[in-house]
């Protein structure tokens, strides 16, 4: 079964669009997490809803094509007709070397692509939509990422690091949690996240969180909220219900109603 992280209500999405994912080639995987195509074909428009990642995303859109810095709340994108999109998923931190600027002045924003690469993005968005498969749309983005690589930098590393652990260990809920099990000091690591992630520690470990709870709920919808909560590492089902309904806008029982 293929992944639906981050997708609300994913079982419906299904029915409205087709969504590919792909691992990047080894030289670019230190930056990218990950392409993601999605293609569609409808006779009305639909909404889909998604609860984003800590990630920046290059999207390949027709007359849209941006760079996407991390959206705070949920994001709801508009899909009518026919058409196709083509999106790089950096990892957490990894656009800073790209970018050349705290992170934070791309929260809640986006950019066209030629004011962060200096370049005229009109034809490779028409090159790249114009491919018919996968591989072929990929290559081209790999080769225009090549040219336009940065060098490594170690703190990136250390982002990913603490975003596995959090990913990996349910009982993380608090930043001292991080401070405490990576021995970094918390401001030096609040400092780290604001100017390579562009949000706090603190809201990327309630937002993996949230992505757990969406998912459980859309493979088990009749699954006790009061479990799902300690499993999460939640010590009490009002905090947990209090966090979903913040941002996915319901509380966990009327968003398993809807799945």
């Amino acid at each position: 079964m293929q992944e639906t992280k981050g997708i609300l209500k994913p079982k419906f999405a299904e029915t409205k669009f087709q969504l590919t994912r792909h691992f990047p080639a080894p030289d670019l995987a230190f930056f990218v997490m990950r392409y993601w195509i999605i293609r569609w074909d409808l006779d009305e428009p639909h909404i889909q809803e998604t609860l984003p990642f800590p990630c920046v995303n290059l999207v390949f859109e027709k007359h849209r094509t941006r760079v996407y810095g991390i959206e705070r709340g949920k994001s709801a994108q508009r899909i009518e007709g026919k058409g196709q999109v083509f999106g790089i998923k950096f990892r957490p931190g990894a656009f800073y070397p790209f970018f050349k600027a705290p992170l934070t002045q791309l929260t809640d924003r986006s950019l066209p692509v030629g004011e962060v690469f200096g370049i005229d993005d009109r034809p490779l968005e028409a090159a790249i939509l114009a491919l018919e498969t996968d591989e072929s749309m990929i290559a081209l983005a790999e080769g225009f990422l090549r040219a336009h690589l940065p060098e490594r930098d170690e703190n990136i590393t250390l982002i990913n690091q603490i975003v596995d652990c959090i990913v990996d260990d349910r009982r993380i809920l608090k930043v001292d949690d991080i401070v405490a099990q990576m021995g970094i000091q918390k401001r030096t690591l609040e400092r780290l996240f604001s100017q390579y992630v562009g949000v706090s520690p603190k809201w990327v470990i309630q937002r993996y969180r949230l992505h757990e709870a969406a998912e459980q709920l859309a493979a088990d919808p009749v699954g006790v909220c009061s479990q799902m909560a300690l499993a999460l590492g939640y010590f009490d089902q009002a905090h947990f219900i209090k966090d979903f309904k913040a941002i996915i806008g319901m509380t966990p029982a009327d968003y398993a109603r809807h799945v």
